[in-house]
């Protein structure tokens, strides 16, 4: 019979040969370790650090007074409302359409459940270029809708509403794929509780369900604003390139580029470097509260 408890060996009765292949393999898994990390943080200071910071300093280069009109040009004050227009009503409409598409693809049995959900995944698989040109192809003057739209006085292609549909149609997973998976993987066994009880949907899901996904629906609305901040393929298709009318800050950035203004380019850029950094943060805000409720809900 064997002794439940046995006594671990003494280092000093190790075989030398065994110990130094031991120390061996431990030297070389840190040495790997390292030049890993190593990689590593190199690849993220080549490929992201350095470009922010010479954006930046490339800003600044002619003096603040340089930097300081061209981001309050009246052009580039168009551009960024436009832009924040246009990713304002991407993440209200992304987020009013997760949340029940979520609820509803994770939470009940239905035919084409599954061709919903690779419906919601096509953004991601075509080229956002190629999405403008289905806006160009309905609503432009070959479209089907062309004749309604005219009959009715409406604009779609070549203004605002193009702009703000194309930045929709890009950032329209990230919400609902992002709650998704953490809805089915909570199950509806609460949900099913309190309808049991009496309690109605609306209640049901104000104060079960959402409270379960907060974070995982803040961290998607955090994914959709930036995206729509710095969206440009469709909406360079849809807008026509019309200065102070259909212009949002990454195609302005994209004329003062071809019209060899480059500081002033990298000087609006800049907006969209801060915006990037404040969302960076916020959204390790948003994970690091998330882990935690998590880790204390396990508990």
């Amino acid at each position: 019979m064997s002794d439940p408890n046995p006594i671990p060996p003494n280092p000093a009765s190790i075989p030398q040969p065994a110990a130094a292949a031991r120390n061996t393999a431990r030297a070389q898994g840190r040495t790997a370790r390292l030049v890993l990390i190593a990689l590593g943080v190199l690849f993220i200071l080549v490929m992201l650090v350095l470009p922010l910071i010479t954006v930046c300093v490339y800003a600044l280069k002619q003096g603040w007074d340089v930097f300081s009109n061209a981001i309050t040009d009246p052009y580039a004050i168009k551009a960024l409302q436009l832009t924040l227009l246009a990713t304002a009503a991407a993440v209200i409409c992304n987020t009013v359409f997760g949340l029940f598409a979520s609820w509803t693809i994770s939470k009940f049995h239905f035919r084409g459940k599954q061709f919903l959900t690779t419906l919601i995944d096509i953004p991601f698989a075509i080229s956002p270029v190629i999405a403008g040109l289905v806006f160009i192809l309905v609503f432009g003057r070959i479209g089907w809708a062309y004749d309604f739209l005219q009959a009715h006085d409406l604009k779609v292609v070549f203004a605002v509403p193009g702009v703000i549909l194309a930045t929709i149609f890009v950032t329209f997973p990230f919400v609902a794929r992002e709650l998704i998976p953490l809805m089915q993987a909570q199950g509806s066994d609460e949900e099913e509780a309190a309808a049991l009880m009496g309690a109605g949907w609306w209640t049901i899901y104000r104060k079960i369900t959402l409270p379960h996904i907060k974070w995982g629906l803040l961290y998607g609305i955090i994914l959709c604003t930036a995206r729509a901040l710095g969206e440009f393929g469709a909406v360079s298709v849809v807008s026509g390139h019309l200065r102070g009318k259909t212009n949002t800050l990454p195609l302005h950035i994209e004329i003062l580029f071809s019209e060899f203004q480059l500081t002033a380019a990298f000087a609006v850029s800049s907006i969209l470097v801060a915006a990037a950094i404040i969302i960076l943060i916020l959204r390790n805000i948003v994970e690091f509260k998330g882990r935690k409720e998590e880790h204390e809900h396990v508990r």
